[in-house]
């Protein structure tokens, strides 16, 4: 590791150089975001997984741009151009962009009107008009004439194409034009002649610009959205004549012939050259700005969904609604297995409701139903309707659950893996009401990006959601912790350390031996090495195992310090856990040691205080307005119960219990002015929204949660 990487990264995240030090030291050593946010507070001065992977994403930029620089530098010394002073800046470069700029010189090129000018000889004559002397620019133009330059004009021509290119490999030039593109850079879009009936639904930006900097970025993938599909014509640039005033600050220095001929060629240069490059690197900064800002409402919202408050292990009666092809029932033990599954027909074209409710009621009974699921899609809130008038004899909970991604996993091979004799109708049933049990062991299961929760999530870059995601979901699988007992395969692999290898491995050990007994257990498993294990141990639960602390998050490393917390109390662990007296008098100072300092112990003792608790809140009861079931019966003035189902930056989708959501733009969030509608609103939280617009047309609600 170069040393000035500690120093840059230092700079730039605020943190110690003993932090970054032993952040770099640990993800070198093969640690994982959650184990050192978890289990090394010490080394690192207790910093977050969001803190640790600026670190980490800081250090790999420092890297490419490394590896850039020698890419470089080979380059231009084998060209045989490499001068002392060329390296010198080449080294002290600090950006990818100041690389690229000192290297577009020397960067191999196809043909241009520049080297074709070269060609003909007409370089001199460049130089001679950049010297800007007060010369005949005709007589000196005449004296390069040869078979291959016919004319006066054509030999000035190439000149200027020459000096064209100059201006546009000048660094300062390129500089000049950032600055103008960074303050005054407008985005523009207009739509594409022909196209303004096809192209309706970007009618907001038929004839729109906006100043770059002030353009959110959902607008900036809305409008490039409208280019892809062949809709709008978007630019990018800043004025023109503030441009052009700039560059010739730079090169004109006079006003004779040879000035004017350079000033020709800086307009050229700018329209032909500078402007297309300098408004690509924009253009590609605005769209990773705004893909980052995608990526991250995206992934709050995922590690929000993820984290919804579980039903726990109940049985659950599951419903996937429909009308023509009836809705699919399932019943489910309290484990999430497949006890029964058939189909009612209570909608239209059959209206076999009262049949319906007979045989729901009878599933209830036959199976010991503690609750019931019912998917929010098409038929959602007729099918509540149905079941609310059913009178149960036990207590029966009714939810209503996102079926978001239910239809990706139910005909994904890993719901084939799962249920092969059932069609793809039963496994979204299955998913339906396993998610209410716990949205996470299920949710995994199924691409994120399929889930529905993101904004343009199909114009963002691939690679950077994927990675974003992935790891809201390992972080969130991670805090929450896994029951290595009942866990799926497909949940184990996001536990620290393991991967899709291991995770099959613990499964098929847990089939072939049965469950396991303790956490010790797991060093028996193919391919658990000390490194694996090291890393998973403290995220796996073994629930009444032979080690009380196997269910909880201690990690067994300080076991130990426990045992020795019990020992002076003349107690036992497991009484150490019972009584809360006995552990408000252990004073934490006593046992501070080179490896654990007061951050460990301190976790170490809120464990002990509720182990194997899930950090999740308790899943609460829900019910739409009984009298709302479609968009023609929603009013202006109506004050409704909602569900928050996305939030995105311009503000929160609710559903209301009809077809299509309303928004709650930013603006109508509250009396105060805010900036990020998540300050305000968390996904499937219960809301209270009055109705201020409906187009039935566009099928667009407008709610406000103001005065409500």
């Amino acid at each position: 590791m170069k040393t000035n990487y500690i120093d840059i990264i230092s700079r730039e995240t605020r943190f110690a150089p003993w932090q970054v030090k032993n952040t770099l030291h640990l993800l070198g050593d093969g640690a994982t975001l959650p184990f050192i946010s978890r289990y090394r507070k010490e080394a690192t001065g207790s910093l977050d997984e969001v803190g640790i992977a600026a670190v980490r994403d800081l250090f790999r930029k420092l890297e490419d741009i490394d590896n850039r620089r020698e890419t470089i530098l080979h380059s231009i010394e084998e060209q045989g151009l490499l001068t002392s002073e060329l390296k010198k800046k080449i080294e002290e470069a600090s950006s990818l962009t100041g690389l690229e700029d000192l290297y577009l010189p020397y960067k191999p090129k196809k043909r241009t009107r520049a080297s074709m000018a070269r060609e003909k000889g007409l370089e001199p004559l460049a130089h001679k008009l950049m010297k800007q002397d007060r010369i005949s620019v005709a007589d000196t133009a005449e004296t390069f004439l040869s078979d291959e330059v016919k004319s006066i004009e054509e030999a000035l021509q190439g000149a200027r194409d020459i000096i064209a290119e100059w201006v546009n490999e000048n660094q300062h030039a390129r500089n000049a034009m950032r600055k103008h593109f960074s303050g005054g850079a407008f985005i523009h879009a207009k739509i594409v002649r022909g196209k303004d009936q096809e192209g309706i639904k970007y009618r907001d930006y038929y004839d729109y610009s906006e100043p770059l900097h002030r353009c959110p970025s959902h607008r900036i993938l809305a409008v490039l959205r409208g280019e892809e599909e062949g809709f709008l014509k978007v630019g990018i640039e800043p004025d023109e004549e503030k441009a052009l005033a700039a560059l010739k600050a730079i090169f004109v220095k006079g006003s004779g012939e040879s000035s004017e001929q350079v000033a020709i060629a800086i307009k050229d240069s700018y329209k032909r050259l500078l402007l297309p490059s300098i408004e690509n690197e924009y253009r590609a900064l605005a769209k990773e700005k705004a893909d980052n800002e995608a990526i991250r409402v995206f992934a709050e919202n995922l590690r929000q969904l993820l984290l919804a408050p579980p039903l726990g292990q109940q049985r659950v009666l599951a419903i996937d609604p429909g009308y023509r092809t009836g809705c699919k029932v399932v019943c489910l033990d309290s484990q999430g297995g497949l006890l029964h599954n058939e189909t009612i027909y209570p909608h239209p074209p059959q209206h076999e409701t009262a049949i319906a409710m007979k045989k729901i009621n009878s599933l209830v009974n036959s199976y010991k139903i503690d609750a019931i699921a019912i998917g929010n899609g098409t038929a959602s809130r007729e099918t509540e309707h149905v079941v609310r008038k059913i009178r149960f004899e036990r207590d029966v909970k009714v939810f209503v659950v996102s079926e978001a991604g239910a239809s990706v996993y139910s005909a994904s091979k890993i719901a084939r893996d799962e249920f092969p004799q059932y069609d793809v109708t039963v496994r979204g049933a299955v998913s339906i009401g396993r998610r209410l049990m716990d949205p996470l062991a299920e949710l995994v299961k199924i691409d994120p990006r399929a889930i529905g929760v993101g904004q343009y999530q199909h114009d963002v870059d691939a690679v950077k959601l994927k990675n974003s995601l992935d790891q809201v979901v390992e972080s969130s699988v991670n805090m929450v912790g896994v029951e290595v007992n009942t866990a799926s395969h497909h949940l184990l692999t996001y536990v620290s350390g393991l991967g899709p290898k291991l995770a099959k491995n613990i499964v098929d050990y847990r089939a072939e031996h049965g469950p396991f007994s303790s956490r010790e257990d797991l060093k028996k498993v193919p391919r658990m090495g000390l490194k694996a294990f090291e890393q998973s141990a403290g995220f796996l639960r073994v629930r009444n195992g032979s080690n009380l602390l196997d269910n909880s998050a201690v990690h067994p490393e300080s076991y130990p310090v426990v045992d020795k917390m019990a020992a002076d109390l003349n107690t036992s662990v497991d009484q150490l856990l019972k009584d809360e007296k006995l552990r408000n008098q252990i004073d934490c100072n006593k046992y501070i040691t080179d490896s654990i300092g007061l951050p460990t112990l301190n976790d170490i003792m809120a464990e002990l205080s509720k182990p194997g608790r899930d950090p999740r809140t308790s899943v609460k009861v829900f019910e739409f307005a009984p009298d709302i079931f479609k968009i023609d019966d929603v009013k202006p003035g109506m004050i409704l119960p909602g569900i928050i189902t996305n939030i995105t930056n311009f503000g929160a989708f609710v559903d209301i219990g009809v077809k299509q959501d309303g928004l709650v733009h930013i603006s109508q969030m509250a009396e105060r002015y805010i900036s990020n509608p998540a300050d305000v609103v968390r996904l499937h939280q219960h809301v209270k929204v009055k109705v201020l617009e409906v187009d039935v047309e566009r099928k667009r609600i407008q709610l406000t949660l103001k005065g409500v």
